[in-house]
């Protein structure tokens, strides 16, 4: 029986994982298929506070890790495919085990949405990525297609100009939602070049990527663009699949909570982008985070009846 079991190992995950350690629950958290999940395929973080210099995602993953298991929490490597919970304890099912535990934190983030045109999936691992930070090693001296026109997609568009020789951003609009400094960036790196008002509506190759369709959303004229690799960063969709119907979810799929995260139902608490619809930070997922596990500790102590330490910091 375990007193709290986290779903997941972002940036909210390790955080609750800190939080419920020291509060002497031994959590025990499991990883999911991404071990750190957006943040650690993120190539350099400049705003989270207290690293001026900034650092990489793999770096601050670790970090959190480390002083995770120092207060005690263990990581399983393994992946929730299902939990139950109807009765109490909950269960949760993974590939490798089955357990039972009095609360649960879900903290199991996002994943990339798809294009959906033709070419997306029979090229994937083959010219087609959602990871620069993982795959632009592979694309030294090319051509690639960067698709998107917020945060990742200029983020990952100046990381690729390492490697590549010209970065094509695809974007359907005339202007970019990211932010400013991104921009800037952006706009005076001679490897980017933007194609604006135009969308992607066929990936194009023999075996591997050999370029992209394209149609102007405006004129809707069509062309084509050389490209060997495609990185598409047109919006996460929240990982909540596994949950089976047991939990309210908003419109979009997103986990709905309180202000205390908790969710629809008592003793299972939300945290992260898997909750957070607006504001997808490191530093906003690390508050919800604690707040998760605070109140996963003051549910566990009130099942067994006895005092919840009021805390402070």
């Amino acid at each position: 029986m375990e007193n709290l079991i986290i779903i997941g190992s972002g940036p909210a995950g390790w955080t609750a994982g800190i939080y419920a350690g020291r509060a002497q629950l031994s959590p025990l958290l499991i990883t999911g298929g991404a071990p750190g999940g957006q943040m650690a395929l993120t190539s350099e973080i400049e705003n989270y506070p207290g690293f001026p210099q900034g650092l990489s995602g793999q770096e601050l993953t670790q970090l959190m890790q480390q002083q995770a298991e120092r207060f005690g929490t263990r990581v399983q490597m393994d992946e929730v495919n299902a939990i139950e919970l109807s009765n109490h304890p909950f269960k949760v099912t993974t590939y490798g085990d089955e357990y039972e535990t009095k609360s649960l934190i879900i903290v199991t983030g996002t994943s990339p949405r798809k294009l959906g045109v033709p070419g997306e999936a029979e090229f994937r691992g083959r010219g087609i990525s959602y990871c620069a930070t993982c795959d632009g090693f592979f694309y030294q001296d090319r051509q690639v297609v960067v698709v998107g026109g917020g945060d990742s997609a200029l983020e990952e568009a100046i990381f690729l100009t390492r490697f590549v020789t010209q970065v094509h951003v695809v974007h359907r609009r005339n202007r970019l939602r990211a932010e400013k400094v991104f921009q800037e960036r952006a706009f005076r790196n001679e490897k980017i070049e933007f194609v604006w008002d135009s969308v992607i509506t066929e990936i194009l190759g023999e075996g591997k990527v050999a370029g992209v369709r394209l149609k102007n959303v405006k004129t809707e004229e069509e062309s084509t663009l050389e490209a060997d690799g495609v990185f598409i960063y047109v919006g996460v969709i929240p990982n909540t699949g596994f949950l089976g119907g047991q939990l309210e979810l908003d419109d979009r799929g997103y986990i709905v909570t309180n202000r205390q995260c908790h969710t629809s139902m008592p003793g299972v608490f939300a945290a992260g982008d898997v909750q957070e619809r607006v504001l997808k930070q490191v530093s906003t997922a690390v508050g919800s985070g604690a707040m998760a596990a605070m109140e996963a500790e003051k549910f566990v102590a009130e099942l067994e009846d006895r005092a919840y330490p009021e805390r402070t910091g």
